[in-house]
Formats: C-alpha cells, sequence, structure tokens
C-alpha cells in the first residue's frame, strides 16, 4: 500500500501552528552535470541520510513531507521533511536544529540543505484543499 505524504501547508492547519521543514537537493556545479533533478534520487542523498539521522539520535520528531501543495502542478517527492519542532528562538529543540542547519550568522551550514519556515497564515491560502473530496475532484478534472 502507497504511503501517503502530506504536504507542508496541510500539515500547518493540521498543527495550527507555523512550521518548519528541510529540503535536499542535489549539488550543481558547472563543471558537473551529472547532478540533474531529473536522476538525482534522495533515497541515496548522503545530506538527506546525515540530517535525517542526526535528527534521530537528537530525539527530534520528523516526517516526510510534500512542498506546499500547487492545483497548477504536480510533481513528486524529492526527501521535503516536516519538523516537529516549533520556530521559536527561545525552545531548546529550536536552537539545537538551527544550530546544526545553520551557521552563526544565519547561512546555511550545508549547501544542498535548505532549512524553511512555514507560516499558518499562508498555509491557510489553501485551506480549501481540505475540504471532502477536493483532491478527487481536482484529479478528475486534471
Amino acid at each position: 500500500m502507497p504511503m501517503l505524504i502530506d504536504h507542508i501547508d496541510a500539515i500547518a492547519r493540521k498543527k495550527q501552528r507555523d512550521v518548519l521543514y528541510v529540503t535536499f537537493n542535489p549539488k550543481h556545479s558547472d563543471d558537473d552535470d551529472s547532478c540533474d533533478n531529473l536522476f538525482w534520487h534522495w533515497e541515496g542523498d548522503p545530506m538527506r541520510k546525515t540530517t535525517c539521522n542526526w535528527l534521530t539520535e537528537h530525539h527530534i520528531n520528523w516526517q516526510m513531507c510534500g512542498h506546499i501543495a500547487n492545483e497548477n502542478s504536480m510533481g513528486g517527492y524529492y526527501g521535503q521533511i516536516y519538523l516537529d519542532v516549533p520556530f521559536d528562538e527561545n525552545d531548546p529543540q529550536y536552537q539545537q536544529v538551527r544550530d546544526y542547519l545553520e551557521n552563526p550568522d544565519g547561512t546555511l551550514r550545508f549547501e544542498t540543505v535548505g532549512f524553511w519556515y512555514l507560516t499558518l497564515e499562508y498555509a491557510m491560502k489553501n485551506a480549501h484543499h481540505d475540504e471532502p473530496g477536493f483532491w478527487e475532484k481536482w484529479a478528475e478534472d486534471f
């Protein structure tokens, strides 16, 4: 049976709060075109494995998630993960995650890892997606 992965905005609406998530991307460089998104497999990405292991070892709850839902396109899963940690500078778990993913100046520590914050206000723009049958009707009309 296929696993259901929620979009990050749906998670924010379920939690009724702002949320944090992490994305992973292949390294792009002018001299290496072998890391094309079409051929990149998140399952084998070493930074994703390292990050997920670090989160688990530090008792940070996480789960797979999709990007923000978009009615105009359908995309695949690229390894994104939701972090069940509040965006609160005073929260010790948030500080731990921030310090792992960011440098002291706020820049990202790892070139292929993105650290994102999604507000509940923004997530509510897609609240109509939560209506019963919305995605089934959308699929019929796609």
